[in-house]
């Protein structure tokens, strides 16, 4: 198509292949897990059967305003499910941005205690020469036991 003075030049319609690869881009971001979805459905179908196994305890005769309470929370725990579901598909395709970005915190001097310092014990410590020949005294009485035993 030549263009000549005072006609505009057609803008060319998107390839095929362009196509597929906007099409491909649109699905890599809206990729459903059917694994993920179905133990979402699990999860929330079972707490909705715990809720009403729950309401049928309530409503028998040995029921107890604990049940009670076991059936309203049965079901905010399966509106729970579905509700960590759409969060985790939503900042999967937009993750938030961080709070602070290039900027590096600290904790503050004082906040955490201080590390007690290791005090070495001085090699000629007679109760601590005196606990070592007790373990050793073991051991090898251990060890006789031991041998008697097994030969």
């Amino acid at each position: 198509m030549g263009s000549r003075p005072g006609r505009h030049v057609a803008v060319t319609r998107p390839t095929a292949r362009y196509r597929r690869e906007v099409s491909s881009e649109a699905h890599q971001r809206r990729h459903h897990r059917p694994a993920l979805i179905i133990l979402v459905i699990a999860a929330a179908c079972g707490c909705l059967a715990l809720g009403w196994w729950q309401w049928t305890r309530f409503q028998s005769p040995s029921g107890t305003f604990q049940n009670l309470g076991y059936a309203l929370q049965w079901p905010l725990f399966a509106w729970f499910c579905i509700y960590a579901y759409r969060n985790f598909v939503r900042y999967e395709e937009a993750p938030p941005e961080p709070r602070n970005q290039g900027m590096l915190t600290e904790i503050p001097a004082g906040l955490l205690p201080e590390r007690p310092e290791h005090v070495p014990q001085p090699p000629d410590d007679p109760a601590l020469r005196e606990y070592n020949a007790y373990l050793a005294e073991l051991a090898a009485k251990d060890a006789e036991k031991q041998n008697r035993t097994t030969a």
